[in-house]
């Protein structure tokens, strides 16, 4: 479905309308998206509607995460009606399944359908460390269940960064991702850092993390990559827009 001809630019978006993609359980992309939203720029949010899945092993957090991969079109269509400019995934486990190979595709599949081009979590993590530069060895933050740290390391071997060490909270539902309280995720910020690593990098994009990841690079003295930051800095700068934004850590401060 390609873009519309607009008479005249869009009252608020007039310089980009982004289609947001996000699982309906999700309660902190969307502040976190528009926290990071220069002037100019709108972000409507399409929800992935998935029930709040009770994720107890790997096999039921991947089949949970399976379940809105397989929804993800139907939200598609329905955020195409407003007649965005982009896409922007903010979800982000399957964007990882399937090492650079898979997740390349499934980019393709959605833009594919969509007729407009994709942002995703995991590809933004490869731009952000190209502009860090430096980093080859990472330590991966997750409210994931071990299988699903797995593909993110798999992932990131395929872009040849070694993931040294990881941590996954194990959340129990999707909702209460967003309920991992601040000292936890300073806690195991601390676990995770050592002279072995170059960055740490937290992926779940139902973890509130762009403030926090930002103080923790000044008290670590290392990039520390949120990927809601990371994610909405990459779909910015894929669409021409390079306003910098205080607040949020090197990344939208400085490239």
């Amino acid at each position: 479905m390609p873009i519309k001809p607009r008479p005249n630019p869009d009252s608020l978006g007039w310089r980009k309308l982004f289609g947001v993609l996000g699982p309906s359980t999700n309660t902190v992309v969307q502040p976190d998206f528009d926290d990071l939203r220069p002037n100019g720029v709108t972000n409507h949010y399409s929800r992935i509607v998935v029930a709040d899945a009770q994720a107890i092993s790997d096999e039921t957090f991947m089949a949970g995460t399976l379940e809105i991969s397989n929804n993800t079109l139907e939200a598609v269509q329905g955020v195409l009606t407003c007649n965005p400019d982009y896409l922007v995934m903010g979800m982000s486990a399957v964007t990882f399944y399937g090492g650079a190979e898979g997740a390349l595709k499934w980019r393709e599949n959605i833009e594919r359908e969509a007729g407009l081009s994709l942002c995703t979590g995991s590809q933004s993590l490869i731009e952000a460390f190209g502009v860090y530069g430096g980093i080859g060895k990472i330590a991966v933050l997750s409210p994931y269940y071990p299988s699903a740290n797995q593909q993110v390391a798999q992932f990131m071997a395929d872009y040849g960064i070694e993931t040294v060490r990881d941590s996954c909270l194990r959340c129990p539902s999707w909702t209460s991702i967003a309920q991992v309280p601040s000292s936890t995720l300073r806690e195991e910020l601390r676990k995770l850092d050592g002279d072995d690593v170059d960055a740490l990098v937290q992926v779940g994009t139902n973890l509130s993390m762009t403030r926090l990841a930002a103080a923790a690079e000044l008290y670590l003295g290392k990039p520390v990559i949120a990927i809601n930051t990371a994610t909405y800095w990459n779909a910015l700068r894929q669409n021409g827009i390079t306003d910098q934004i205080a607040g949020f850590g090197r990344l939208m401060e400085e490239f």
